[in-house]
């Protein structure tokens, strides 16, 4: 994927479409708006940054961790051959299910359920974003990633996180370096 073919995609992306509640009016603003729940739609200007640094492919199989409104989603599934998205909230994923059905995109699987394990059974990844922040590095999930694999997550405690790259190399070599400071909604589940 070109850069400027990402950026096109998120200039003629309308976010108001994942939004079906008061603040859709409010989906041109580069801010995380509320979706219900406690969680939010991160702001435009983050999911495009957090795309860029996946260099999506049209080869890769990715796993996103919080599947929320389907805004992230959309970014992956556009630009990868196949993403697997776990989200915990049943109601976020069936709203975000049928959104993105209907806006065409039939190369998503999801899973309702604990999306700090990951998804197993479909590893490895070449890709993996996490769109809730981890006290601490998910190693369940890091495990999930592939050779010559990266990801993007958010990880600390409190109202700011560190918004981590992590790569993987051919041999397995895990490394990872600190992108910028972000604000996420909390991570739940079993390694929360």
């Amino acid at each position: 994927m070109k850069n400027n073919e990402l950026v096109n995609f998120f200039q003629n992306l309308d976010r108001s479409k994942f939004l079906d509640n008061e603040y859709a009016h409010r989906a041109h603003i580069d801010a995380p708006l509320p979706i219900g729940h406690g969680q939010t739609i991160s702001q435009p200007s983050l999911v495009l940054y957090m795309s860029e640094q996946l260099f999506l492919n049209k080869d890769d199989k990715v796993l996103e961790i919080g599947t929320g409104s389907g805004y992230q989603t959309i970014f992956l599934a556009h630009f990868a051959k196949v993403v697997y998205t776990v989200e915990l909230i049943e109601t976020l994923s069936l709203k975000a299910q049928k959104r993105l059905s209907e806006m065409g995109y039939n190369n998503i699987y999801y899973k309702i359920g604990d999306g700090s394990v990951g998804w197993v059974e479909n590893q490895p990844f070449d890709k993996i974003v996490v769109t809730a922040a981890a006290k601490r590095i998910p190693t369940a999930i890091v495990e999930q990633l592939g050779p010559n694999g990266i990801m993007i997550a958010p990880v600390g405690s409190g109202y700011y996180q560190k918004l981590l790259k992590i790569t993987k190399d051919k041999d397995g070599n895990v490394s990872q370096s600190s992108l910028l400071d972000v604000s996420f909604v909390e991570l739940k589940g079993k390694y929360s």
